[in-house]
């Protein structure tokens, strides 16, 4: 019985202080990415504007991004019907976009950043009893004029 009571208590906490840190860090990111808005991050491997180019640099940004136990549960239920893990869209989601914008705090005063790529991969992920975590990188090349 005391068992089912600490693993309820864990469901709770993991979902209101998940949630409420969840809600928080989207509002960070949000935020951040509105200061940004004017250094665009592309994939092509060719500068938008070739002349002018006064040096260029290479910069990145990296996050490692946990999952809460609540969140956890509920992809253990999901994997166990099936179905999309909607649990971990937000984890990913979260995680893609700090690390840009950590890579885009890098290239201060950059005109923009070309050859932009991500990495994922899972840590923890085979460990047993571990809270599994994702981190991505963000790398490219920072163009100044």
């Amino acid at each position: 019985m005391v068992d089912l009571i600490v693993f309820i208590v864990l469901l709770l906490l993991g979902f209101i202080i998940g949630n409420y840190l969840e809600k928080r860090h989207f509002k960070s990111i949000k935020e951040r990415e509105t200061e940004f808005i004017n250094l665009p991050t592309i994939m092509l491997k060719n500068p938008l504007r070739p002349e002018g180019i006064k040096s260029y640099d290479l910069v990145s940004g990296n996050v490692v991004i946990s999952i809460d136990y609540f969140k956890k549960f509920v992809a253990f239920l999901v994997n166990i019907f099936g179905g999309n893990i909607e649990t971990y869209e937000s984890l990913i989601d979260r995680a893609r976009r700090e690390a840009i914008l950590r890579m885009k705090a890098e290239a201060k005063g950059a005109s923009e950043i070309i050859n932009v790529r991500l990495e994922t991969s899972s840590i923890s992920q085979n460990t047993k009893n571990s809270i599994g975590a994702v981190e991505v990188l963000a790398y490219g090349t920072a163009i100044y004029r």
